[in-house]
């Protein structure tokens, strides 16, 4: 789940907003319509990272290897997901393959369920760096700010883990929150989105906003329930599907 188990609210808390928050249940798909996957997809065409992705550029026009770390919390191990082939760093893999088929393009989940910034910051060497990546994917904040924690300190936090991973000499891609119920319950919710936005800017990499995705996806005329699961957190498996294939489409395109 996305919360930290030593910072977690109560249980009864949980379901109390899950019980108020929860999204409805997205109707049945009609024969012949799009996924919502796929819808998602087309309200999110040309989707940019608002950076360019030096290594991971030279690795796909070499045809690789390419070796990418997505860490993160639950929303990276695939929380709900009955497989990891449906996990949106699997689907973000086999999309940049049959988008360079010519690619060697390997995939390290690095996720830990209820994880914060300063428990991905404390296990970055060990997790991260030792596996030798030439892009990592750090999705971030969710529990942070969810579980009734504020914000202090969590840019600072944020930056240092960036400047490590940037010392190595690997590319850095940063992913906010997820537009859901639960987590938009927060009242940190837009200042974790901001920071988050911030650093990416100021660090010169890339930010693949996950909020902005499945917002505009909703305003395109999505279910609201369409990408998220049944606990009003998570993703649902249409959800991990878009991330990952919108996400491989725009690390493509950054590193033409």
């Amino acid at each position: 789940m996305d919360f930290s188990m030593d910072r977690a609210a109560p249980a009864a808390a949980f379901f109390a907003v899950v019980s108020i928050a929860t999204p409805a249940i997205a109707p049945a798909q009609a024969p012949g319509s799009p996924s919502a996957a796929e819808s998602c997809l087309a309200a999110n065409r040309g989707i940019s990272l608002g950076s360019r992705l030096p290594r991971t550029a030279t690795r796909l026009k070499a045809g690789g290897p390419l070796k990418i770390v997505a860490v993160g919390t639950s929303s990276t191990t695939g929380l709900w997901m009955l497989t990891a082939a449906a996990t949106y760093p699997e689907v973000l893999r086999r999309e940049l393959v049959r988008l360079q088929p010519n690619a060697q393009v390997a995939v390290v989940n690095a996720g830990r369920i209820g994880d914060t910034i300063p428990g991905t910051l404390a296990r970055l060497d060990r997790d991260v760096v030792a596996a030798e990546p030439d892009l990592v994917v750090w999705q971030l904040g969710t529990n942070d700010v969810t579980w009734g924690g504020g914000t202090d300190g969590l840019k600072e936090q944020i930056i240092l883990g960036v400047r490590r991973l940037k010392s190595t000499g690997a590319d850095v891609i940063l992913m906010d929150l997820q537009y859901a119920p639960v987590a938009r319950a927060s009242s940190h919710y837009a200042a974790m989105l901001t920071i988050i936005a911030d650093t990416a800017r100021q660090e010169h990499i890339g930010l693949f906003s996950r909020s902005g995705l499945m917002q505009r996806s909703i305003e395109a005329g999505l279910p609201a329930g369409a990408l998220v699961s049944w606990d009003g957190l998570h993703n649902s498996s249409d959800g991990y599907d878009c991330m990952g294939r919108a996400l491989a489409r725009a690390i493509h395109a950054a590193a033409r």
